[in-house]
């Protein structure tokens, strides 16, 4: 059984994996669909430098809420909030590489289709910890009491 200590961590999980998923089947769906969008954002810095605050606040978010490293599936949670995190910054302070990646990744409907079905295995991942998953405290502590003399 998939245990954890926290309700939120499945949330999360949960949330991840349909996000993921979303993002898999729109590129599986639509590679020259998708490469013209990574294409078309490397163009706008604007739209770059509003993008990375976006992610900066939701990356702080996730981190503030959720920065658990209790078991396998707080971590796998936390892990993506910390890259979250990070992603936002280096996009905000050295967009360049970022976005070299990206057009690189975009290059192709191939190498599109290719991250699409790791982005599936990573939802499906995601999915499977926040559903399957099992939140469970674990066993209260006992408190000794004093004992009168």
């Amino acid at each position: 059984m998939l245990d954890t200590f926290s309700v939120l961590t499945l949330q999360l999980a949960k949330a991840y994996g349909i996000a993921i998923l979303a993002i898999a089947l729109t590129a599986l769906a639509g590679p020259a669909r998708m490469g013209a969008v990574i294409a078309d954002f490397e163009r706008q810095p604007a739209l770059v430098f509003i993008t990375a605050l976006f992610a900066l606040f939701l990356g702080l978010a996730l981190v503030m809420l959720h920065n658990l490293w209790t078991d396998p599936t707080a971590i796998l949670v936390s892990l993506l909030g910390w890259l979250t995190l990070v992603k936002s910054l280096l996009l905000l302070a050295a967009p360049v590489g970022l976005l070299k990646f990206g057009a690189a990744v975009a290059s192709s409907p191939a190498r599109i289709r290719i991250w699409g079905v790791a982005a599936l295995i990573l939802a499906a991942i995601y999915l499977v910890l926040g559903l399957a998953g099992h939140a469970s405290v674990g066993a209260p502590v006992e408190v000794p009491v004093d004992q009168p003399n």
